[in-house]
């Protein structure tokens, strides 16, 4: 390979750009039946910062090498975000699974004749430690703060104890429907997992009652078409968002009195801290969550030995 072929003068950006468009557009449709709607928008974002680092380069994306791709990790690896910080290493992870994914579909559509990502490895690194975790009382107490037998009540009450129940993400949560469930057996189906793999979880008999009491008197009134197939509907009538729900619970912790930033997500963290609290097997953990690693499960011990290292400092004669 040539130096000129791998550089692309003023005059062929134009066209470069343009068959980059229509590659990310077709690779977008095609990823978009492989992956949620968060992973997928990560990819895409990865994947669109590294052509232009690329175009930067002069470099045309056909004559992408392994050696080229080394150079932009190690470059990640060394920037810095706005604060000073680095970019963590779960950012550079995602950063080579897009760029994987994304070379994989271009030998697919034979527009490259070898994958150069393939040789391609993962970052080593900690997993970070759940930033918010709820302990149990305050899980009741949150739970329990929603009383009321109002339509937007009995919602609120349905969804929070499904994300316990169930510790599902709030994209999987936001496209269930009420064929999904099944309050007489207690399963719930996710059909929209991470990397579109489906489940069944189990649901507690709470979550159960309170979805029951929801689809009898509070999905009905909410509904703005009847014709729609979502279990958890907006105060608008339309499906939930993720940001609405993070909005919903946030608000119902401050009336808890809970200090804490609670989202979705603090469920999921939750739900697998308790249950290994509870002498559960780490791997019905990562079935129930949907962890196609078990590492991505495995961080939760971490908890554990946290707690533990606090047991000791208080408790032991030279803890201290």
């Amino acid at each position: 390979m040539t130096q000129n072929m791998r550089k692309s003068g003023a005059t062929q950006q134009g066209s470069l750009s343009a068959k980059v468009t229509r590659l990310l557009a077709q690779y977008e449709e095609d990823a978009s039946l492989r992956f949620g709607y968060h992973t997928l928008r990560g990819y895409l974002q990865h994947v669109r910062g590294f052509i232009e680092w690329l175009v930067a380069r002069g470099i045309e994306l056909a004559s992408v090498r392994t050696s080229d791709l080394l150079a932009h990790q190690a470059e990640l690896a060394q920037a810095r975000k706005k604060d000073g910080k680095p970019y963590s290493v779960g950012h550079q992870q995602k950063s080579v699974s897009a760029l994987k994914s994304f070379f994989r579909f271009l030998v697919k559509r034979s527009f490259m004749l070898q994958d150069p990502a393939a040789s391609l490895e993962m970052p080593k690194g900690d997993a970070r430690l759940p930033r918010v975790i709820l302990t149990k009382d305050e899980m009741a107490k949150l739970l329990e703060s929603v009383k009321g037998r109002s339509p937007r009540e009995l919602r609120d009450r349905a969804i929070l104890e499904t994300l316990y129940a169930t510790g599902i993400r709030a994209g999987e949560l936001v496209a269930l429907t009420p064929g999904d469930v099944d309050t007489a057996e207690r399963t719930l189906r996710v059909v929209l997992g991470k990397g579109r793999k489906g489940r069944m979880v189990p649901l507690t008999h709470a979550a159960c009652r309170a979805i029951d009491a929801y689809l009898a008197n509070g999905r009905a009134p909410l509904l703005r078409h009847p014709s729609d197939p979502w279990l958890f509907v907006s105060d608008w009538g339309v499906q939930c968002r993720d940001s609405t729900l993070n909005v919903m619970i946030q608000d119902h912790a401050r009336r808890a009195g809970l200090k804490k930033r609670v989202t979705c997500h603090t469920f999921r963290h939750s739900i697998a801290t308790h249950l290994l609290k509870g002498r559960a097997d780490i791997r019905h953990i990562q079935v129930l969550l949907g962890h196609r690693s078990l590492q991505s499960t495995e961080r939760y011990t971490r908890v554990e030995i946290g707690d533990l290292r606090e047991v000791v400092r208080r408790a032991h004669p030279r803890g201290r």
